[in-house]
């Protein structure tokens, strides 16, 4: 269960917002021991459509560490049809996919896709050392982690190897240059949402430049680092049609490098 907002009362209960693959956000009441649903605010409407399933599913990476992720098959799969797939790393990257219900895997579902939720090295959730894995190393290691999660749903029978998409928003973006830079011609269509290429533009430009400093340092002093990481300069090896897009006003990531 993922849990949102909660509330403490003087008798020892607590009041949550409870959420599950198939339950889009309720108030639960838990007292010794005992969890009630109070609310039904969806269930009429969960009671007329129908969802596609979802697997937390774990698979190795390539130097063999064990990630984790969440795979939403079709609404009406059948297990004999392979299945057209999309790839969508989360945002942060410090952030993780949740066991709660999560209407945009469930709309491509209810339109035939299979969804790949992968929590990669750099997520929270899985410790530590988990998270600070990608620490100015982006796009290496949770790359390998995000495409292995994608050879996990073909090995599987689930994705369609020839009908592959991949997207995501701010680092979901980020992530989505690095697999377009990398991957060749295995993905057939990007979305890079509100992300960054070349890095040395975002400084000063966007509100990150304590963050920057911290973990990349100064760009004229560690220019070779900053150049590393950007995808912009792997630009020559994308063949996938790929959409970026942001907003006009975003101030936290900018639309300076999807301009660029």
């Amino acid at each position: 269960k993922s849990v949102g907002m909660y509330a403490l009362s003087s008798d020892g209960g607590i009041a949550a917002l409870i959420s599950e693959p198939a339950i889009p956000g309720e108030i639960f009441w838990q007292q010794g021991g005992q969890l009630r649903k109070l609310t039904s605010t969806n269930d009429a409407l969960m009671a007329k459509i129908r969802l596609g399933d979802v697997e937390y599913a774990k698979f190795k990476s390539k130097d063999g560490t064990e990630i984790a992720g969440f795979l939403f098959k079709p609404a009406a799969y059948i297990a004999e049809m392979k299945y057209p797939t999309l790839l969508r790393p989360h945002g942060g990257p410090v952030d993780q996919y949740e066991w709660s219900f999560d209407f945009t895997a469930q709309l491509f579902a209810a339109n035939g896709y299979a969804v790949l939720q992968p929590n990669p090295r750099g997520s929270s959730g899985y410790g530590q050392k988990f998270c600070e894995a990608i620490f100015a190393d982006w796009g290496n290691k949770d790359y390998e982690d995000v495409i292995a999660m994608v050879d996990y749903a073909v090995t599987k029978g689930i994705a369609d190897p020839a009908k592959l998409g991949v997207g995501g928003w701010s680092y979901g973006g980020i992530m989505t240059n690095y697999v377009i830079t990398k991957s060749g011609d295995r993905f057939k269509a990007a979305i890079s949402g509100a992300s960054e290429a070349l890095y040395v533009a975002n400084y000063g430009h966007d509100h990150y430049q304590k963050l920057w400093e911290w973990e990349l340092g100064l760009p004229w002093e560690t220019r070779a680092l900053w150049e590393k990481l950007s995808p912009y300069n792997q630009v020559q090896k994308i063949v996938t049609p790929t959409l970026w897009i942001g907003g006009e006003k975003d101030w936290n990531v900018p639309i300076i490098n999807s301009e660029q």
